[in-house]
């Protein structure tokens, strides 16, 4: 129970949580600032400091003349508490790699429209460590990040001199690579023929449409061969510390799946069963079969790269056979809202405009009907 009109409030895991009114946005809802202690005692002390901290921190901003690398920084440090490691790992990099080389030093008072238009042109143009260029879907998750920072700016009271609402930055659609009912023959013959977990992961992303990192993530605890199905429940990926001084560069981190419509149970065909049944007994990882150690995702991606030159099939990513299963789903005529579960999508919309592509097989039966 809180304490009366401090706001404190003891956890469940046993730690007590102070927040602190930071401020309030267009929207009138309110900001919290939040520190964490193992004693009442101590998050009260912890509490009275954050807030002394914020306020003087807050007054020097704003008369100083607030520059983008400073407030980039406490907006992210306000995020960390809401959205996932992976999440403010990628905020991190795009600002350390992108954003703050060019853009920090400038105050978010002196930085206009005009200044973020330029930038954003530049990193299309001569972006990158090679200078040759971003993508456009890498430079609109940059501009992603400007508007966020923006946003948090305004709602905190600081003077900002930009907007983001005429920039945009156009991504044309790429032709995912699909593999061919010819290749899908031989890429199954090969791993049925050659089974091991790892082959036997790839057989099942390809019948599922599991992600890479939520194979990787998979024990044997989240599938059950009697009653026919597996619950996905956690995902797995290689993120850079915050810390690299530590001796680390990047680590390998579990967490929930990509969004709530991911954390999904997928049925089992009975040929998935018999062959997972033949790896069996096994405990842990799928891929690994230890309790402690996973495969981690760049080298699952290494491995199906060999799988593929041992079938001589021409090379793809991994993310390929979440494609072409969505794409064989949708010829062989199962329902739309059905595979857009089964692929872990909060909505239909998602699946037909992201992940299902009409083969020229497809658009022959298609033109056949209409004679």
């Amino acid at each position: 129970m809180p304490r009366r009109g401090e706001n404190i409030y003891h956890r469940r895991d046993g730690r007590w949580e102070g927040r602190y009114l930071k401020s309030r946005g267009s929207d009138g809802k309110a900001r919290y600032g939040y520190v964490f202690a193992p004693t009442y005692t101590a998050v009260r002390k912890k509490l009275q400091e954050a807030k002394i901290a914020w306020e003087t921190d807050r007054k020097a901003s704003k008369r100083e003349g607030a520059t983008l690398a400073s407030v980039s920084a406490r907006w992210l440090e306000e995020v960390k508490v809401f959205v996932k490691e992976s999440t403010i790992a990628k905020y991190r990099d795009s600002l350390r790699c992108y954003i703050l080389p060019k853009l920090g030093g400038i105050p978010m008072a002196d930085l206009s429209t005009d200044n973020l238009r330029a930038f954003l042109s530049v990193l299309l143009v001569s972006g990158g460590a090679k200078e040759q260029g971003l993508s456009a879907r890498t430079v609109s998750w940059i501009l992603c990040i400007l508007k966020l920072i923006r946003k948090y700016a305004v709602e905190r009271g600081y003077a900002v001199g930009f907007s983001t609402e005429a920039l945009s930055v156009r991504q044309e659609q790429k032709q995912p690579r699909i593999f061919s009912e010819q290749e899908t023959k031989r890429l199954r013959l090969y791993l049925r023929g050659h089974l091991t977990e790892c082959n036997a992961g790839i057989l099942l992303c390809l019948e599922t449409g599991l992600r890479l990192g939520e194979i990787c993530a998979l024990r044997w605890d989240d599938i059950s061969l009697t009653e026919r199905k597996l619950h996905v429940r956690q995902t797995a990926q290689r993120i850079r510390t915050a810390d690299e001084k530590a001796g680390r560069r990047t680590k390998v981190v579990i967490t929930s799946p990509k969004s709530a419509s991911s954390a999904r149970v997928i049925p089992l065909t009975d040929h998935l069963c018999i062959v997972l049944s033949r790896l069996r007994p096994n405990k842990g990882f799928l891929l690994t079969g230890d309790e402690e150690r996973l495969m981690e995702p760049r080298s699952m991606q290494r491995h199906f790269k060999r799988v593929l030159e041992n079938c001589g099939i021409a090379g793809a990513n991994f993310h390929a056979l979440r494609h072409t299963f969505a794409t064989r789903g949708v010829e062989v005529g199962v329902d739309v809202k059905c595979l857009s579960s089964i692929l872990g999508h909060s909505n239909v919309a998602m699946t037909l405009n992201r992940y299902v592509h009409p083969t020229m097989e497809m658009k022959r039966r298609s033109m056949a009907k209409l004679l």
